[in-house]
C-alpha cells in the first residue's frame, strides 16, 4: 500500500487554487484520503483532462492510478471533506462528506474553477457507520449517466476517471472497490446552507452566501439586496435544470436537499435512471417507497428544497423575519412560471415550434396523456415525430393518436417556418438514443463481474452524440424486452 505523497509526474497539468479551505474551519475536516492496496485505471476520460488543463499521456497508466485511487496527492491539492446537512426524504440530518475527498479546485487553461473530487475514498470525520468505500458498480453508472447528461447539452457534474482498489467492499455480498474521480463547478449544496443555519451561527451563512456569489454570481454582489437576488438566481438555475430533466425523460431519484447544487449542475447519480414509456408517477429507487421523487413531482420538489435553501438565507434578507419571510416568499411564487416558461419551451422545440400560440400547453399535455395511455415510448415518440409523416408503430394508428397528429400538423402549418426548419428543429431536441437502463446494466455487468469495460466504452460512445443515428448506433434507441420484474435502482452507498 503506497503511502500518501506529492511526489507527481512533470507536467502533468495540475494548477491548483484552493478558495474553499478560506472558509471557516466549521464547513470542512482537513484530511488525506486513505491509500489502497493495488490501485487500476480502468476509465479515463481523457478529453475532460485535456479540458481542465491536464495531460491525458501523464495520467495514463500507473500514474493516473496513483493520483486517481488518492495514494498521490498532487502538489498544490488541499484534501478535505466538506460538512454540509440535507433534508433526506424531508427528515432533516446532519451529513457531510462520509465517502469523499475535496482534492481541491483545478484552474483550466480558460481559467474557470472546477473541483476534483474524489468519491469512494474512505472515512472520513462525517462517515458515521459506514466504511468510506465505493463498489465498482455504481460509481461506473455515475461516470456512464453523468457524461451522457454532459453529452444532451444538460449541466452536470462531470466524470473523469475511475479506479479499481484491489480492495472488497462489503454489502449484501462481497463487490469489487473502487473510486471515482468527479469534477465540478462546485460541492456547495443546499445542504451546506442547511448546515451552517443549524448551527446557529448568522455570520456563518454571511460568509458561505457571500462566497457563493463571488463565486458563483459575482454579478449580484452590487445589488441591493444580493442574498434576495441569490435566492432568486438559484431558483431560476433549478427550475431551468429540472426543465432540462424532464426534456429527456430523466429521473434523479434521490433528490435531497444535499443533491441539490447552488451551481445549477446535475449532482450525485444513485437511484438515477432514465424512462422508456411515459408514465408521470414512474420511480425506480428501490428507497422511494411514496414516490416522492417520481418523474412527474421533480419541479415540486425543486421548490421545496429552494424553500428550505430560502429559509437559511431570511436573517439575511431582511432583519424583520416577517418581512424577510415575505420577501423570500414572494420569490419563490415565480417558480411555477419560471419551470413552466422553460418546459414549454422545450417542448416547442421537440415538437418543431418556432412561434408562441396561447394553446400550445394544451396540445403538448395532449400528447403526453395520448403516450400515457398507450404506453408509448417517451425517446422515440418525439423522435419518430420528425420524421414529418405519421409513423408506422400501431400506437400512432390510434384514433385519439390520429386525431391529435392532425392538431399537430394544423399548428405547424400556421407557422411561417419550412418543414424542414422544423425537422432539423426536433433533430436537435429530441436524441436518438438515451442510456437505456438495460443498456447500462449491460455495460456495468461486463466491467464488474468480467472486467470488460469494452461494453462501457461502446456506450459512452454512443452517448457521447446522442442527437446523431448512424447505422452503427442501431438497436441503442430500443428499449428493453418486456420483463415480469420491474427494473429498480439502488443508491449504491
Amino acid at each position: 500500500m503506497t503511502p500518501n505523497n506529492r511526489q507527481n509526474r512533470p507536467g502533468a497539468g495540475w494548477r491548483f487554487d484552493n478558495s474553499y479551505v478560506r472558509l471557516p474551519e466549521a464547513f470542512y475536516a482537513r484530511l488525506n484520503p486513505v491509500p489502497v492496496r493495488q490501485p487500476r485505471l480502468v476509465v479515463f476520460n481523457a478529453a475532460l483532462a485535456q479540458f481542465l488543463g491536464l495531460d491525458p499521456e501523464a495520467l495514463n497508466g500507473d500514474e493516473g492510478a496513483a493520483v486517481f485511487s488518492g495514494n498521490r496527492i498532487p502538489e498544490g491539492a488541499e484534501p478535505l471533506a466538506q460538512a454540509y446537512a440535507g433534508h433526506q426524504f424531508g427528515h432533516f440530518t446532519m451529513l457531510g462528506d462520509g465517502r469523499a475527498i475535496l482534492l481541491g479546485e483545478q484552474l483550466t487553461p480558460k481559467g474557470e474553477r472546477f473541483d476534483i473530487q474524489y468519491k469512494g475514498s474512505g472515512r472520513t470525520p462525517f462517515s458515521r457507520q459506514g466504511d468510506g468505500r465505493a463498489a465498482l458498480g455504481p460509481m461506473l453508472r455515475e461516470y456512464i449517466i453523468s457524461e451522457a447528461l454532459h453529452g444532451l447539452g444538460i449541466p452536470t457534474t462531470r466524470s473523469l476517471a475511475v479506479v479499481t482498489t484491489g480492495e472488497p467492499v462489503f454489502r449484501e455480498t462481497a463487490l469489487p472497490g473502487a473510486i471515482l474521480t468527479r469534477t465540478a463547478a462546485s460541492h456547495i449544496r443546499v445542504g451546506t446552507f442547511e448546515y451552517a443555519a443549524a448551527r446557529g451561527n448568522p455570520d456563518e451563512v454571511r460568509t458561505l452566501a457571500d462566497y457563493t456569489i463571488h463565486r458563483h454570481f459575482p454579478d449580484l454582489a452590487e445589488n441591493a439586496n444580493p442574498y434576495l437576488a441569490l435566492l432568486g438566481a438559484v431558483m431560476e438555475q433549478q427550475a431551468s435544470l429540472v426543465a432540462r430533466w424532464l426534456m429527456v425523460g430523466f429521473i434523479h431519484g434521490v433528490m435531497n436537499t444535499d443533491n441539490m447544487a447552488l451551481c445549477g449542475e446535475t449532482i450525485d447519480y444513485g437511484p438515477c435512471a432514465f424512462m422508456d414509456a411515459y408514465d408521470p408517477d414512474t420511480v425506480f429507487s428501490s428507497i422511494d417507497h411514496h414516490g416522492r421523487y417520481a418523474y412527474g413531482r421533480q419541479p415540486q420538489v425543486a421548490q421545496w428544497n429552494l424553500a428550505r435553501f430560502a429559509e437559511t438565507l431570511l436573517p439575511l434578507i431582511a432583519e424583520d423575519p416577517q418581512e424577510a419571510a415575505s420577501m423570500a416568499q414572494d420569490a419563490l411564487s415565480g417558480f411555477s412560471d419560471t419551470f413552466r416558461y422553460s418546459w414549454l419551451a422545450g417542448m416547442r422545440a421537440k415538437l418543431g415550434l418556432f412561434n408562441q400560440e396561447a394553446d400550445d400547453g394544451v396540445l403538448v399535455q395532449d400528447l403526453l396523456d395520448n403516450m400515457h395511455r398507450h404506453g408509448a415510448d417517451f425517446t422515440n415518440t418525439f423522435r419518430d415525430l420528425a420524421s414529418g409523416s405519421l409513423p408506422g408503430a400501431s400506437v400512432f394508428r390510434a384514433p385519439d393518436f390520429t386525431r391529435w397528429f392532425e392538431r399537430w400538423q394544423a399548428r405547424l402549418h400556421r407557422q411561417p417556418d419550412s418543414r424542414e426548419a422544423s425537422r432539423r428543429l426536433m433533430n436537435t431536441h429530441n436524441p436518438a438514443v438515451i442510456p437505456r437502463n438495460h443498456r447500462v446494466e449491460e455495460a456495468l455487468a461486463a466491467a464488474a463481474e468480467r472486467a470488460d469495460y469494452t461494453v462501457m466504452e461502446k456506450l459512452l460512445g454512443v452517448l457521447s452524440s446522442p442527437y446523431q443515428d448512424p447505422p452503427e448506433h442501431a438497436g441503442y434507441h430500443l428499449p428493453a424486452p418486456p420483463s415480469a420484474q420491474p427494473y429498480q435502482t439502488y443508491c449504491g452507498t
